[in-house]
């Protein structure tokens, strides 16, 4: 699963402006929590406004341009102020153009990121947080601008994924076609609609695999039992 891994670097203060990548919509979403503009929406966290921020710059690849970006901001006062990170930007093939951007809450923990992982000026994968965790990934696969893949985590580990294989989903309504579901990072079951009525028609299993995490479940259970 080529999307599964994340990428934690950032780039510099002039990528905040207008070279930022183009939105992708989320079917289905909150407007909130979709960009628009052409810009990432980060709520201005990643622009330094008044005193108590700091920058701090990266050249990663060597060639005497930064392309790592991290703004902190100083949280509470006195003896309890602390510097917390507030944002992360990444410029990944030096084209001068922001390629990832991730959000942090007050707390430091990640809280959202979206990225252009194809370098096309398209953000085509967005990266929701809870409680510092990943729980779901949003990715246009196939660069028309249009969500059409959601993975859904559980505890930090994909659980199961929905994806929109016949383009059927508008900007107000998602509409899978493919559910597959996930055990120990390998795919278990995949439930596929034929039709286009929003229904599983045909069920793939893999039955080892399943009667084999079924067998591990059940010894975990009997074993915490037993104590």
């Amino acid at each position: 699963m080529k999307y599964l891994l994340l990428c934690f670097l950032s780039l510099t203060v002039v990528a905040c402006g207008s070279k930022d990548p183009k939105p992708v919509t989320s079917p289905g979403a909150e407007a909130a929590e979709s960009t628009s503009g052409g810009e990432i929406a980060d709520g201005g966290r990643c622009v330094p406004n008044g005193a108590g921020y700091e920058v701090t710059e990266y050249d990663t690849s060597g060639d005497n341009t930064a392309d790592v970006r991290k703004l902190f901001r100083t949280m509470g006062e006195g003896s309890v102020a602390r510097l917390v990170l507030v944002c992360r930007e990444a410029d990944l093939n030096g084209d001068g153009r922001k390629d990832i951007v991730r959000l942090y809450t007050a707390e430091g923990r990640p809280m959202r990121e979206e990225a252009d992982r194809d370098f096309d000026g398209r953000i085509d994968e967005v990266t929701h947080f809870t409680n510092g965790r990943v729980s779901l990934q949003e990715i246009d696969t196939s660069g028309n601008g249009m969500i059409d893949t959601k993975i859904f985590y559980e505890n930090g580990q994909p659980e199961r994924a929905e994806r929109d294989m016949a383009n059927r989903s508008t900007a107000a309504k998602w509409q899978p076609d493919r559910w597959e579901y996930y055990a120990d990072g390998r795919t278990v079951r995949i439930g596929t609609d034929l039709d286009g009525d929003g229904k599983v028609d045909r069920w793939d299993r893999d039955e080892e695999r399943l009667r084999n995490s079924a067998l591990a479940t059940q010894a975990t259970t009997d074993e915490t039992a037993s104590q």
